[in-house]
């Protein structure tokens, strides 16, 4: 008998509002909530960004990409675009775009194409080739056509995570590690949700008016525990980073969207993605990239950009994408990305339940507003959404303080990823200043910084919340650095040894697959250090590590 559960479940309390999903559109529509003056509790099984979120390509659209096929969508994109280059710059990094047409394209395509953008509202600019060989020297030569759109690179950890700060500051409660594992039902309404703790195993309860459920293609797993069927379509998509910014442009192929044909630069390095392929729902906690995903994301990537075929390969991984449709299409590509919203009192009877999902990273903004104006109107609450206006933590407006002297890469680093929230650790010590990670610039100051105000509780959410590891030695000179922090600051030696094996066994995942060349010789060198030098193939990963509950949710699912 579990005593922890003796006399029955924990309350976690009442609220107005229950958000299911720690992704960015759970985060977002957190935020709305709770700027809106609702008593809002956002759960997550995991970690922040742990799934669709922390694996996309960080493409910022302007919208292009659509604009032939879905210009209502591509309308959308564009018009957040626009909102979040104001209240999410430091999450931006304005880059501009090249639609690019190579010899075996119909470039009368680039007409069609340039139109529907404009009446999309996206500017489109029609260049000279040659133009677009001096804007950007690692195309290809050989292109025909291009056409320039304000397409930008955003970061999804450090935008989710400036979300989840000011859902906080304005009263949200927030749970990691609290998997939705059934609701409380009385009468056909939804009262609330029952939650086992990830890390204790303790069942605890949590009630609300009204549930949103916006826990993206893994929303359709959670509604069946309340009984509902909703027709779903996990699309998975592969990407390849690569070690270097081997473009500073977002570069995409002035086609219909395709397989490897998006290449979008991202602090230090560059994502090549991505791929479409219908995939069971029974698999989308244990995505793996194939052999045959990784030659075609090089083959198509090279053709636009030839510099890839001698860049070193960090590593490959996949997303999937929640799409809700019924459809013949194999691949998902013909189906729209628009936003969802379901409102289960009318589609199924279930008061007080809300899904939203559908949509893209892109517009995680306006799908939040939809899903809190509906929570809003069950409430009776009629506060209007501020979130189109209001500077995002990290990017309000800046308060005069006082110039810092010298050059300071660690910090300089930091305040990029962290905005002005970061701004108290300007005149950090000396040992502030010391780097961790030098692939991408983490110090000391920074993690400490994380674990004080980021909710970091182990290595996987530092590399979440400050790229810790995400450089091109993957881990090899920074990991144990950083778990040594982690340990002094936080304390449990052991605990924090087990932590990061996982790390370096997580990293090892994404690396696996392109393990050729360099990469191979790079992870024998890190293997090296971490399991012969340091022992760390006999510490076994903690037993409630991100991987091992996945396997667990997997055999769940299948039962």
């Amino acid at each position: 008998m579990d005593l922890r559960n003796f006399n029955g479940p924990q309350s976690l309390g009442e609220f107005d509002v229950i958000v299911i999903g720690g992704g960015i559109t759970g985060a977002g529509t957190a935020r709305d909530c709770a700027t809106r003056g609702l008593r809002v509790l956002l759960v997550e099984r995991f970690d922040f960004t742990y799934g669709a979120t922390g694996r996309n390509h960080g493409l910022m659209h302007s919208g292009a990409r659509y604009a032939v096929t879905d210009r209502d969508n591509a309308a959308e994109c564009m018009r957040e675009n626009l909102i979040l280059r104001r209240i999410a710059r430091h999450c931006v990094e304005e880059t501009d775009g090249l639609f690019l047409s190579l010899p075996e394209d119909d470039l009368a395509y680039q007409a069609t194409f340039v139109d529907a953008c404009r009446r999309a509202g996206i500017r489109a600019d029609v260049i000279d080739p040659e133009e677009a060989r001096r804007l950007e020297p690692s195309v290809n030569p050989l292109i025909t056509g291009a056409v320039r759109v304000p397409d930008a690179s955003i970061d999804p950890f450090r935008l989710t995570t400036a979300n989840v700060v000011d859902a906080r500051r304005h009263g949200a409660v927030i749970h990691t590690f609290h998997e939705v594992v059934g609701f409380l039902m009385s009468n056909g309404r939804i009262e609330g949700v029952t939650l086992r703790d990830n890390h204790t195993g303790a069942i605890k309860e949590a009630r609300a008016a009204v549930t949103i459920n916006a826990a993206g293609i893994w929303g359709t797993l959670i509604l069946r525990k309340a009984g509902i069927t909703l027709g779903m379509l996990p699309a998975k998509g592969a990407l390849l980073i690569f070690g270097h910014r081997v473009s500073n442009m977002v570069i995409n192929r002035c086609r219909l969207p395709a397989n490897g044909d998006i290449l979008v630069p991202d602090d230090t390095i560059c994502v090549l993605g991505t791929t479409s392929e219908r995939v069971p729902i029974e698999t989308i906690d244990d995505m793996r990239v194939s052999p045959q995903e990784i030659d075609l994301l090089l083959t198509e990537g090279q053709k636009l950009v030839p510099r890839l075929a001698t860049a070193r390969v960090l590593r490959a991984y996949a997303g999937v994408r929640p799409l809700v449709a019924s459809d013949d299409d194999p691949t998902g590509r013909s189906i729209s990305r628009g936003i969802v919203l379901i409102d289960h009192a009318e589609r199924d009877g279930a008061e007080g339940l809300i899904t939203i999902t559908g949509g893209k990273m892109m517009t995680y903004r306006l799908m939040a507003e939809v899903a809190s104006d509906l929570a809003c109107k069950k409430l009776g609450k009629t506060a209007p959404c501020t979130t189109a206006t209001t500077p995002l933590p990290g990017s309000e407006p800046e308060k005069s303080r006082k110039p810092k002297t010298g050059f300071d890469a660690g910090h300089r680093a930091a305040e990029g990823r962290h905005g002005n929230i970061f701004a108290a650790r300007r005149d950090a010590s000396p040992e502030d200043n010391a780097l961790v990670c030098e692939c991408e610039q983490v110090s000391v100051g920074e993690i400490r910084f994380a674990i004080n105000k980021l909710r970091v509780d182990n290595i996987l959410n530092l590399r979440r919340r400050t790229r810790v590891g995400m450089g091109a030695c993957q881990g090899k000179l920074c990991a144990c650095r950083a778990a040594t922090l982690l340990c002094r600051f936080k304390g449990e030696a052991d605990r924090n040894l087990s932590e990061l094996a996982e790390f370096m066994n997580e990293r090892w995942k994404g690396m696996r697959p392109v393990a050729w060349g360099n990469m191979l010789s790079e992870a024998q060198i890190t293997a090296t250090i971490y399991a012969d030098l340091c022992g760390l193939d006999a510490v076994a990963p903690r037993p409630e590590s991100d991987n091992d509950k996945s396997s667990q949710n997997k055999k769940e699912n299948e039962a």
